[in-house]
């Protein structure tokens, strides 16, 4: 196994932050199960799919490995992938802090303007673990539905949290007629 300090190691060797998007990339090719672990057959596994045989290789292919967040189908495997790999073994939700690093960690790949909104909401309001299907449904509130929430259906069959939360931008002001207000946007 390669554990915390390996993945230090190898994050040092590429000269990438342990908490770069692209180690979560890296963590797909791998199929690795557990955040912050390789196994030796995941850590092979991934090396061999991505064509890696030496360091050089590595570092030649982490732009490639970023530059998969920008397909869509490849977004929405590493972040249905990101759900089971970032909870603990043997539960079966995602504790809410994790989920809103991974969240903000995704969501600054993809722009979606109400990321910081969503996980103010969460803490104030929910303060629970995400299930599985929060977390799979949130990525399509996010790519279906515009950030005014001009689209938004309240009869559609999301989640009573994302319901709950277009109720929260609608009373805090955040969202006024079918627009996001000026001030809620980060310049």
């Amino acid at each position: 196994m390669i554990l915390v300090d390996g993945i230090t190691l190898l994050c040092n060797d590429l000269q990438v932050d342990p908490q770069d998007i692209v180690m979560l990339v890296l963590s797909w090719h791998m199929k690795a199960a557990t955040m912050c672990e390789f196994s030796k057959q995941e850590f092979i596994g991934g090396l061999q799919s991505l064509g890696i045989d030496s360091l050089e290789k590595f570092r030649e292919r982490i732009p490639f490995m970023r530059s998969e967040l920008k397909d869509e189908h490849k977004f929405r495997e590493i972040y249905n992938f990101a759900f089971g790999w970032a909870k603990e073994k043997g539960q079966k939700s995602l504790a809410l802090d994790t989920a809103i690093g991974m969240w903000q960690l995704l969501f600054a790949e993809k722009q979606w303007p109400l990321v910081d909104h969503w996980c103010q909401f969460l803490q104030a309001r929910h303060n629970k673990a995400i299930s599985r299907d929060t977390w799979s449904q949130l990525l399509e509130f996010a790519r279906t539905v515009d950030p005014a929430l001009s689209n938004y259906d309240p009869e559609g069959a999301w989640p009573y949290l994302i319901d709950e939360f277009a109720e929260y931008l609608t009373e805090n002001g955040i969202i006024q007629k079918g627009k996001l207000s000026d001030w809620s946007y980060k310049h």
